[in-house]
């Protein structure tokens, strides 16, 4: 017998004892968008490598080393996308969306980074992200972190992440920084580790990012960003510190906090959580006022960020989560071909009278005892049995899977009405 084929490494399946953890995630994500007035918006997975090339930096180790890049068929050099910003961008630009003021927008599904796969870290990932045009002040700063931390309370997880948060300043006095950094790790070239030495002139702030324990006591010492922040930045944190303590969302400024990728300015920030180990960011974002020009369009202020489904799965998977939204309603038994042909009738019927109802119908035959069991392993609640003599009398038998109420007959014509009131769907 052949191999069987198997999935790529870091590109994993999610299987269905997984997947109600992810509809919860989702769920809730779109209906917090919904309420704070953001509107959904889909992209392409697959970009023109330019893009990111122009966006995320050519000197970061994401284009470096981690885009899937291939040629198409007319030779042009295409990119899955290894993140959403720069989509998100491209299709504002293209689609005219910047021309009709202010865009609240977000996007959900996968990117992809060729890395060393671990927990938490894999080479098909899944995000949420969430991009704001227009809006040049702190106060859209302080709404998108503070929408962030109301996830968190709904999720059960505002326990388990806190947020760190920092400023970049402006382009210019990030480039005078810059200047600055790379004198003072020069100086110190002996020391810094290969990653940190081919970040020495190409991009230093992320030398600041580093994790390599040998490293910390030289980045402590480092010149900090805010000695050299320009007064316009400054005045935008501050402001943004103010209306965040104003709602009560506790925080922690990070100096040391500069994010990954070139097109960040001002404010960035992070939620970050000690219960994944190494991969501990959560949800990351922070201001692109550049970006946009950048990329072709008129300039335009911008800020956004995108958090880990994977990342936010696993933290749930630490809390008791309560499933019964996602198995079904009732599960329903046709011992015998004529209830067969009964049942698919009367499932419809239910699923007329009552769209809310998750119905599960017995297919593939079998004895009364093995579709029994059946509907026990479904999760369902009540089991509904369509024998001979229910189809006779016009009455289908109702039992309790998961308690100890007597099994009793309902009429069919009734039926829909008493799983309404039975599982409050009216």
């Amino acid at each position: 017998m052949a191999n069987a084929v198997q999935a790529i490494r870091g590109m994993n399946d999610i299987l269905p004892a997984e997947s109600p953890r992810w509809q919860f995630v989702e769920a809730r994500f779109g209906q917090l968008m919904a309420g704070y007035g953001y509107q959904q918006i889909r992209l392409p997975i697959v970009e023109k490598t330019e893009l990111f090339k122009r966006s995320i930096g050519e000197v970061t180790d994401i284009v470096e080393k981690e885009m899937y890049t291939f040629a198409d068929r007319n030779g042009d050099s295409l990119s899955l996308r290894p993140e959403g910003t720069a989509g998100c961008v491209r299709a504002a630009i293209q689609n005219g969306l910047l021309n009709q003021g202010t865009q609240k927008l977000w996007y959900a599904g996968p990117m992809f980074r060729h890395e060393r796969p671990q927990k938490g870290r894999y080479r098909q990932f899944y995000q949420l992200g969430v991009e704001v045009f227009g809006l040049p002040g702190p106060d859209i700063d302080a709404e998108l972190i503070i929408l962030t931390a109301r996830l968190w309370q709904q999720l059960g997880l505002a326990d388990d992440v806190r947020l760190e948060l920092n400023t970049l300043g402006t382009s210019e006095a990030r480039r005078a920084y810059r200047e600055v950094l790379v004198e003072y790790f020069s100086a110190h070239q002996a020391q810094l580790d290969e990653d940190s030495q081919r970040r020495l002139h190409s991009n230093p702030l992320r030398i600041l990012d580093s994790k390599n324990p040998d490293l910390q006591a030289l980045i402590e010492a480092a010149p900090r960003l805010q000695d050299h922040l320009d007064s316009e930045s400054a005045e935008h944190f501050a402001r943004l510190r103010e209306l965040l303590e104003a709602v009560g969302i506790e925080y922690r400024v990070n100096p040391r906090l500069v994010r990954g990728l070139d097109y960040y300015a001002k404010t960035v920030f992070e939620w970050v959580t000690d219960r994944l180990g190494a991969q501990g960011t959560v949800c990351a974002g922070g201001r692109f006022d550049g970006l946009v020009e950048q990329l072709g369009g008129k300039p335009t202020p911008a800020m956004g960020f995108a958090l880990g489904m994977e990342r936010l799965v696993a933290l749930l998977d630490e809390h008791p989560f309560d499933e019964t939204p996602y198995r079904p309603h009732a599960y329903l038994v046709l011992p015998g071909a004529e209830a067969e042909v009964a049942g698919l009738r009367l499932a419809e019927q239910l699923r007329d009278a009552c769209p809310l109802l998750r119905l599960q119908v017995h297919c593939g035959g079998g004895s009364l005892k093995s579709q029994m069991k059946k509907a026990d392993r479904s999760g369902a609640a009540l089991a509904l049995i369509l024998g001979e003599e229910e189809l006779s009398s016009q009455h289908v038998m109702v039992k309790d899977l998961r308690g100890d109420t007597r099994q009793k007959g309902v009429a069919q014509a009734q039926l829909a009405a008493f799983l309404a009131r039975h599982f409050s769907l009216a």
